[in-house]
């Protein structure tokens, strides 16, 4: 058998990034779906991402039902998003709201009921609540890695599955979940966060091969950093707030242009979209290709920074 060297892996690993980027280039020349009247579902819409998206769905005319544990907050929002559509061309809804906490599974039926009272149907569902964590592994308790795995995990795929079946007896609908580069590759001191998104990936995955058939589109949108709050509410092992805006969080994407992204995946119904520079991108084609030399360069990294803390 032929032995595959560094240089041949380089040369796969780019053969593989120029594809993807050739696939990139051709989605963009594809005409997009209209969102006009769309009813669009957006969970941890308060604040972050989520608010980004609300705007822009809102602007692209669909009739947002926003979801979080905050009422006022999300009233806040109705009214910046309200406000933001005075003398548009485009015509806008003014948004619902419906206040339930997602990791609370006692709670996701009845407030997906409620959400299907606001307009009979949905035909967006977007799950982007989640928490992060910064923890090493042998000072974090077991209860902080349940509990990110609720937020992450079984909170989405539970609101998900109560809304599944309206979707399939209409045959039609879009399931569009916020994981991270995390879900396809991990890296030290993120093992709860990591470990919920890579279960994410799995789970959308698994649930877009099912429902195809019944004309339902799944994606999967896996974004780097993004400049949110997401590190300053990061839970540590003890389960307290990490409290410290990371240097790569705050250097990471404009949450605007993630959302503008967002909104571009589900006009053109993509399955699987990665936002991340050349590095991040290059990591998740070496933990494929060549994943002896990907773990020795995370061990690296965890013996350099020696303990979670801004990187």
């Amino acid at each position: 058998m032929e032995r595959v060297t560094a240089g041949g892996v380089l040369q796969l690993a780019l053969a593989g990034a120029g594809v993807l980027l050739l696939f990139r280039i051709l989605t963009r020349l594809r005409p997009g779906a209209s969102l006009q009247d769309a009813v669009v579902v957006i969970t941890g819409a308060s604040s972050g991402l989520g608010k980004e998206c609300a705007r822009v769905f809102h602007a692209a005319g669909a009739r947002l039902v926003l979801c979080g544990r905050d009422a006022a907050r999300l009233q806040q929002v109705v009214q910046e998003l309200t406000a933001s559509s005075t003398g548009s061309q485009q015509q806008t809804h003014i948004p619902s709201t419906v206040v339930f906490d997602l990791a609370d599974r006692d709670t996701v039926d009845g407030a997906a009921q409620e959400i299907l009272r606001c307009h009979g149907h949905v035909d967006v569902l977007i799950s982007n609540a989640g928490i992060s964590y910064r923890g090493n592994i042998l000072d974090t308790h077991i209860s902080v890695q349940r509990d990110v795995m609720e937020t992450n995990y079984f909170g989405p795929i539970a609101l998900t599955q109560a809304l599944l079946p309206s979707m399939v007896r209409r045959r039609s609908g879009h399931v569009v979940v916020i994981s991270s580069v995390q879900g396809k590759i991990a890296i030290p001191f993120r093992s709860a966060y990591a470990a919920s998104k890579h279960a994410t990936q799995a789970y959308f995955d698994c649930l877009r091969a099912e429902v195809e058939r019944y004309g339902i589109h799944v994606s999967v949108i896996s974004p780097g950093y993004i400049r949110t709050n997401l590190s300053v509410n990061a839970v540590t092992g003890d389960g307290s707030k990490y409290g410290v805006l990371d240097r790569n969080t705050a250097q990471g994407r404009d949450p605007a242009h993630v959302a503008q992204a967002v909104l571009k995946a589900v006009r053109q119904r993509s399955k699987d979209v990665v936002l991340a520079g050349p590095l991040p991108s290059l990591a998740i084609y070496l933990r494929t290709l060549w994943p002896a030399l990907f773990f020795k360069l995370m061990s690296s990294r965890a013996c350099k920074e020696q303990k979670p803390k801004d990187e």
